[in-house]
């Protein structure tokens, strides 16, 4: 995630922006370019504008707007109702209910920053009417009130469940809690379930199983019984030696989706760093200055070395300001030379897609 610029008086502005708090200009997300650009009015035309970032391009909100839901543009001639992230929704809760649209409006928001990553990842992103077998679609849900199965968040073959109430802050801690849980965010379901996805096209139909078995394990054995196992013995004493988190350890399509939500994490998180120039890990320069900042593109990277001499340093920072305010770890998690291997797995997984598409 990086910082963007009012093109009209050059403010700082944060992605989900849709005004500038300076001079008070209208804001909408260019996707296809990763700009939030300032808008100007198309006279004659309501609902339509042009970019400042993309002058003579005549373009309107995605439909979501109207719900404060989504800040992304679409060309005005699209056929296309909803923007590159929206387009992908299945389903959603009804919105005449405030509490229903207030928690669908926290989803969207952690939506579009996985959108953010996967788009910046270059990764196959087709929706349910283009790929009807492999496609990304989202089903947004609330318990009934009577309901004796609650809505449980997953993923089945490209559809992923997200139960609305975890965008109660008050819920989800009470489920991070039970489930031992030291992180557990909407941004963090995200990227884990989008994972399973992503296995999906990048691993076993890329041709890729066999290599990815003798990283994380093998998948064929009973996912149910796995599971099952799982809850009932707890993962083993010497998790943190193999495995990125506790839920990891329950089987290997779990590790993977885990591993792949830590690196999308940790990418998007240097990207902000370097953007605000944070120093991380001081060295000293040719000639003989201190450099402390993240000097490399992490989403371009494909060095898992590179990023984790990065990465640690940073991590160890942040969460020493956290506990000097005396709140949680903001990342709680070792990465053991094991972990740091699958990481590296699926950066090249990203990459070799991304060389792929680019040959």
């Amino acid at each position: 995630m990086r910082l963007y610029k009012c093109q009209v008086c050059g403010q700082v502005l944060h992605f989900e922006n849709t005004r500038c708090v300076k001079c008070e200009s209208t804001l909408g997300y260019l996707p296809e370019r990763n700009v939030l650009s300032a808008l100007e009015d198309i006279v004659g035309k309501p609902g339509e504008f042009y970019a400042r970032a993309l002058p003579n391009q005549p373009l309107r909100f995605c439909d979501n707007a109207r719900h404060e839901a989504c800040n992304w543009l679409v060309p005005a001639e699209s056929e296309e109702r909803f923007c590159l992230a929206c387009r992908h929704n299945r389903t959603i809760p009804d919105l005449s209910d405030p509490v229903n649209l207030e928690r669908w409006q926290k989803i969207e928001m952690a939506k579009r920053r996985a959108f953010y990553s996967f788009i910046r990842l270059h990764l196959p992103l087709h929706t349910r009417a283009e790929d009807p077998e492999h496609g990304l679609a989202f089903d947004f849900l609330a318990d009934a009130p009577d309901a004796q199965q609650k809505v449980m968040t997953g993923h089945d073959h490209g559809l992923i469940t997200l139960a609305l109430v975890e965008a109660d802050d008050a819920e989800r801690a009470r489920r991070r809690t039970v489930m031992g849980e030291p992180y557990r965010t909407l941004l963090g379901h995200f990227r884990h379930e989008s994972g399973h996805h992503f296995w999906d096209l990048l691993v076993r139909d890329a041709g890729r199983l066999e290599e990815c078995r003798a990283i994380f394990g093998d998948d064929s054995q009973d996912y149910g019984a796995a599971l099952q196992r799982h809850y009932n013995e707890g993962a083993p004493a010497d998790w943190q030696e193999h495995f990125v988190s506790t839920y990891a350890t329950a089987h290997p399509w779990e590790d993977f989706a885990e591993t792949w939500a830590h690196y999308l994490h940790i990418v998007d998180t240097l990207e902000m760093a370097r953007a605000l120039g944070i120093g991380i890990s001081p060295r000293v320069d040719r000639e003989g200055e201190l450099e402390a900042e993240v000097d490399f593109d992490p989403y371009r990277s494909t060095d898992i070395h590179a990023v984790m001499e990065a990465w640690v340093p940073l991590t160890v920072a942040v969460n020493s300001l956290n506990r000097s305010m005396g709140v949680a770890d903001l990342y709680p998690f070792v990465l053991s030379p094991e972990v740091v291997t699958k990481l590296g797995f699926i950066q090249s997984l990203v990459h070799g897609k991304v060389r792929a598409d680019a040959g």
